[in-house]
């Protein structure tokens, strides 16, 4: 998991550590830091919001005197969670990946790993189900996301789901380091500011304001 974790390519966190560096090359605790503090809702978050989406469900499905599913009742607890989300209007977290269109090719063999290690618990194969049967209720098919897979084995290790965002981080942090190591043989952070700098349109206050 923290492998699957570990980077994205040039995201808002990557480019925030690469242009930190770029201010501050004696400071690469400061350039590791700007990167890590963006991680949030839409780049990290999801490896913890999946995590407590998941054992939110499961939490109440048990409060209400439900027993954990057998292999072929998975999926009715995963659409009737679907269902309520979206009417809601929530999101389900961990469906889609703005890359992998298809099938996110971190989520087959973190789920191969968990079975061979005899950790393949409630969190990941409720997850499982819903990326069986979400189509019925979105009308879409969407990949389940490896950072929202990373979040239920996580949950299924019995990790506190408050702290899972903190995994992704500690991941993440390894890869903010290969980022700022490669700014230093390939750096792009001048030309990433220069570009923004040059083709910034200033506009006048609005003087009704």
């Amino acid at each position: 998991m923290l492998v699957a974790l570990a980077d994205h390519g040039f995201t808002p966190t990557a480019i925030a550590a690469r242009l930190t560096y770029l201010s501050a090359p004696d400071s690469l605790q400061g350039a590791l830091a700007a990167g890590l503090l963006g991680g949030g809702s839409r780049f990290l978050g999801v490896t913890e919001d999946c995590g407590i989406y998941l054992h939110d469900v499961l939490d109440k499905h048990q409060a209400a005197g439900g027993e954990l599913p057998d292999d072929d009742g998975w999926d009715a607890l995963a659409l009737a969670a679907v269902r309520q989300t979206r009417a809601e209007k929530r999101f389900v977290p961990g469906l889609g990946h703005p890359v992998h269109k298809v099938t996110d090719p971190r989520t087959p063999v973190l789920i191969e790993i968990a079975e061979n290690e005899g950790l393949r618990g409630p969190h990941l194969r409720l997850f499982e189900a819903i990326g069986r049967v979400h189509e019925q209720v979105l009308g879409r098919r969407l990949p389940l996301n490896g950072a929202g897979v990373c979040g239920a084995a996580l949950a299924d290790l019995g990790l506190p789901v408050e702290l899972l965002r903190g995994f992704a981080l500690l991941a993440r942090a390894a890869g903010l380091l290969g980022q700022i190591a490669e700014e230093r043989r390939r750096p792009i952070g001048m030309d990433a500011y220069l570009t923004v700098d040059r083709n910034a349109v200033y506009v006048e206050p609005d003087q009704a304001g």
